[in-house]
């Protein structure tokens, strides 16, 4: 009886930024360093657009981690902004569903998408003749569609049970975004169970991922160790430390946001992560490929060479 007059709430407010002491310079650093993304990944996705030389089976999957970096800040920052300049927090329901649908989308394609491009180092560099067989266009689409549909049916499943609880024990919610934790704490439903579902979600997209890559730059490091030339393995290893530097910021934002129990949600530290998960990726990831990558330098070159006025 007492269920039945419980109310579940259908609207919430993001009040995340009003409880920290300097929102306005938080607010601009974020916006500032969205910016840097935004542009650092366009640029590099018009270079591998552009440029033939970039038309290969590492650029590809590295356009494609442009696109999810871009997705991830329009997805959270323009909502965050909304907030911030009219002080208007209200959310819908369906609008925090579906704002925790993308960014998790969003985020397990990345997870997914770091473990293929090793897989592609791998290849390349342990099975080089093998190379344009196991890495032809039609398998690198395959593993494209692959990334984005799992992710999305993964992610889905969260997304519809989280739709279907109900909400009765406030409808504020203590964050800029809304984000999975923030919102399972204010429901009146028991998600014990559930959180082992979460539990077994995060070793899939995030252990097992964590595996493969080690395993692939394990075998990496032991063909680099064999090489005989310097120049062979000085390329390899350019190549490869890139692709380690943005795993190693991704994984380790990621286990931080993610790892932690819904019992145990801190709303300050869920703020600091999701700005290093959201924003601080997507930032850095375009300056890691460009400044160790021989081949983007080379491609941004020949543009400014050809159009002077960039």
């Amino acid at each position: 009886m007492e269920n039945e007059n419980v109310t579940s709430w259908t609207e919430f407010h993001l009040i995340g930024l009003s409880h920290l002491k300097s929102p306005t310079v938080f607010f601009v650093i974020v916006l500032f360093m969205s910016l840097i993304a935004l542009t650092g990944n366009s640029l590099l996705l018009f270079l591998i657009q552009m440029d033939s030389s970039l038309h290969t089976p590492m650029y590809f999957f590295l356009s494609q981690l442009s696109c999810v970096d871009m997705g991830q800040i329009l997805i959270v920052v323009p909502k965050m902004s909304v907030i911030f300049l009219t002080q208007r927090t209200t959310i819908s329901l369906g609008g925090c569903v579906a704002q925790i649908f993308l960014t998790l989308t969003m985020g397990t394609s990345e997870c997914f998408l770091l473990t293929v491009m090793s897989y592609d180092r791998y290849v390349a560099i342990c099975r080089p003749l093998q190379y344009p067989i196991l890495m032809r266009r039609t398998i690198c689409l395959l593993m494209s569609v692959g990334i984005w549909s799992s992710s999305s049916l993964i992610i889905m499943v969260i997304a519809i049970y989280v739709q279907s609880l109900p909400y009765c024990r406030s409808n504020v919610i203590d964050h800029f975004v809304c984000e999975f934790p923030a919102l399972m704490k204010l429901t009146c439903a028991d998600t014990s169970g559930f959180e082992k579902v979460i539990y077994i979600d995060n070793v899939l997209i995030i252990l097992l991922p964590i595996l493969v890559i080690i395993f692939s730059y394990i075998a990496i490091l032991v063909q680099i160790l064999n090489m005989h030339s310097t120049e062979g393995r000085h390329k390899a290893l350019g190549t490869c430390v890139s692709h380690l530097c943005v795993v190693s910021i991704f994984y380790g934002a990621s286990i931080l946001t993610y790892s932690t129990p819904v019992s145990s949600y801190s709303a300050r530290k869920s703020m600091i992560y999701s700005i290093c998960i959201t924003v601080v990726p997507p930032m850095l990831n375009p300056f890691i490929y460009s400044l160790r990558n021989r081949d983007v330098i080379a491609a941004l070159r020949k543009l400014l060479v050809r159009h002077p006025s960039y």
